[in-house]
């Protein structure tokens, strides 16, 4: 399984750059078996920038967390608890290897009725794998017409 994460522009560069180490969220996936995780990054570029893997994933009040992560947070302390305002609990997703595109991804031309995630969106396990071919770890164009990926749909979200 595979999750789409809906990440602000300038935290998805960070990601990419190197610079963020921890993406930080109120609530985290149900499903255990994450592969993947692909980067939405939110308006005004809405395209999938990047995919990483999760190292692990830490639990804890904000505080807590904002004090094991905060060197690596790529967040200001006070955007990180404004986000952790009335919340008990925080999760901060440890980034492991980050595979940034060379184009990025216009889901808007490969999923059908595509509308981005509040949060996250579940995805297949071959979410892209027929459509691009990964060539020294760049994407390059996919050789299938947007028309043969329409029956890509999104298994939940919260």
């Amino acid at each position: 399984m595979n999750v789409l994460l809906s990440v602000k522009p300038k935290y998805a560069e960070k990601i990419v750059e190197g610079k963020k180490k921890y993406e930080f969220r109120r609530a985290i996936f149900k499903r255990q078996n994450i592969e993947k995780v692909y980067i939405y990054s939110s308006s005004p570029v809405s395209k999938i920038v990047a995919t990483f893997e999760i190292e692990k994933i830490l639990k804890d009040t904000p505080e807590k967390i904002w004090a094991l992560c905060q060197k690596y947070a790529g967040i200001s302390k006070k955007d990180f608890f404004d986000y952790f305002k009335n919340s008990e609990q925080a999760f901060a997703i440890e980034i492991g290897y980050v595979n940034s595109f060379q184009e990025p991804i216009d889901p808007y031309l490969i999923i059908e009725d595509f509308k981005p995630p509040q949060s996250f969106y579940y995805l297949p396990n071959d979410f892209l794998q027929n459509q691009w071919d990964v060539v020294d770890t760049e994407l390059v164009k996919p050789s299938l017409s947007i028309e043969s990926v329409s029956g890509i749909s999104f298994i939940g979200h919260l």
